[in-house]
């Protein structure tokens, strides 16, 4: 019990705490508020603790006149995701071809990320007018922006952005399912199950769904950030200099680094964020567990 109010935010999560706590006692306010925030913080940490692959906070916002309290879960990661062998082994294209494909259709369900088809388009629409043909291109240039048709770089166009991409990269080249060795199919498998976990939700027990109008009213600027999230699945190697140029406006104004939102309207609302959070963090075990297996041993 508590001598003294708490805000919103606090009792709905004190009330949750309080189911967890067997041990009856009355709490100063300032004691009671560091009880709910480390039981609460214990709880959080025991799920992601072991997500090696990005680094995520949650912040409790206060809500408004009219606007309930909300959970945030923001991931602090900033560039190109670790794939592993995928980028760097030896094993056959085909094989990490698949698994890349697979990586670029499915983690966007939980994670921030961006892909190579999303940088194509912010590219193509930043520099060619939406263009994707090299001659539509250089008329864009040309008559659009200025540039003298003799400076015109031609590695900036784009089929020579398509050209920089690695094997491994291209969806043509993934092998079918069945042609993929078994300890591959079936960590694939358990990566499709996890998802169909998170995406099988009901959307409004879904935190990883994030609505950026209903963000905006808690976090003041959120509006304004860059539209690209900060984690992306492109190679630096290959595409330095088109990171870097769609890096510039995150940088400044600030990345949509928020990956999970969920509004408190009551207590029982926090049993479902820890179970959404939950399906979420195995998700991300799924994939870790891919990236981080030896092929050689396949």
């Amino acid at each position: 019990m508590f001598d003294a109010p708490l805000a919103a935010h606090h009792r709905l999560i004190g009330r949750w705490a309080a189911a967890r706590d067997m041990a009856v006692r009355r709490y100063t306010r300032v004691e009671a508020r560091r009880h709910i925030e480390r039981v609460f913080s214990s709880a959080v940490l025991d799920i992601l603790r072991p997500i090696e692959l990005a680094d995520f906070r949650v912040v409790v916002l206060h809500g408004t006149m009219a606007e309930p309290p909300a959970l945030a879960l923001i991931c602090d990661d900033l560039g190109q995701l670790d794939l592993g062998w995928i980028e760097d082994s030896d094993a056959p294209i085909a094989w990490r071809a698949a698994v890349y494909r697979t990586l670029e259709q499915t983690l966007g369900c939980v994670l921030p990320v961006f892909a190579y088809g999303d940088l194509f388009e912010e590219m193509s629409m930043y520099y060619w007018e939406g263009e994707t043909d090299d001659e539509a291109a250089r008329e864009c240039l040309i008559h659009h922006q200025g540039v003298d048709p003799d400076e015109i770089d031609e590695q900036a166009l784009p089929s020579a952005m398509r050209a920089r991409r690695p094997d491994w990269m291209i969806g043509d080249n993934a092998a079918p399912s069945d042609q993929l060795p078994a300890g591959l199919r079936r960590k694939l498998d358990t990566l499709d199950k996890a998802r169909d976990a998170v995406t099988g939700v009901p959307p409004d027990q879904d935190i990883w769904h994030v609505d950026r109008e209903i963000v905006g009213a808690y976090l003041p600027g959120y509006d304004e950030c860059a539209p690209m999230p900060p984690l992306t699945l492109v190679p630096f190697e290959q595409f330095a200099r088109e990171l870097d140029d769609l890096a510039r406006q995150g940088m400044e104004m600030g990345f949509m680094d928020v990956a999970g939102f969920c509004q408190l309207e009551q207590v029982d609302r926090i049993d479902g964020w820890f179970a959404s959070l939950t399906l979420g963090a195995q998700f991300l075990l799924a994939v870790q567990d891919l990236v981080q297996l030896d092929p050689t041993t396949l």
